[in-house]
């Protein structure tokens, strides 16, 4: 015969386990009718919206992560552009600038491995074909 309490148990883990599943679904469709209606996603605003406790935001790792990042995504968003030099390129053109440079560098550390490793290969097949007594081309 099973332990009453042990089974009393595993039914307040299930349920507690429906409850927190169900409150990070409700966190998730806050945080994208947020992002939807392009209001700032806060953990204040989440947590009213889901309706839950900020302290949960806080304890779940992964909406941690994604209001952190979407709060300063929007941050950055919404800074204002001081004036300056009308000669001077914008913010747009600088970022994407970088973006270019960063990719152009890891293209270039691609070739560069892609070489390497196509001369092992190379070298690799010369040593086969030398083992089976073939000539090389």
């Amino acid at each position: 015969m099973s332990d009453p309490g042990s089974d009393r148990s595993q039914v307040l883990r299930a349920a507690a386990a429906r409850k927190h599943e169900d409150a990070v679904q409700r966190a998730e469709r806050a945080i994208r009718q947020l992002v939807k209606e392009a209001r700032p996603v806060t953990f204040k605003a989440v947590a009213e919206h889901a309706p839950c406790s900020t302290a949960f935001l806080y304890g779940h790792a992964e909406l941690k992560r994604r209001i952190t990042h979407l709060r300063e995504q929007h941050r950055r968003a919404t800074l204002p552009v001081p004036p300056g030099d009308p000669d001077a390129p914008s913010s747009v053109v600088r970022t994407l600038t970088l973006q270019i440079a960063t990719l152009k560098r890891r293209h270039r550390d691609e070739v560069a491995q892609l070489r390497q490793d196509l001369a092992a290969a190379h070298g690799e097949i010369l040593s086969l074909r030398r083992s089976l007594g073939e000539q090389p081309r």
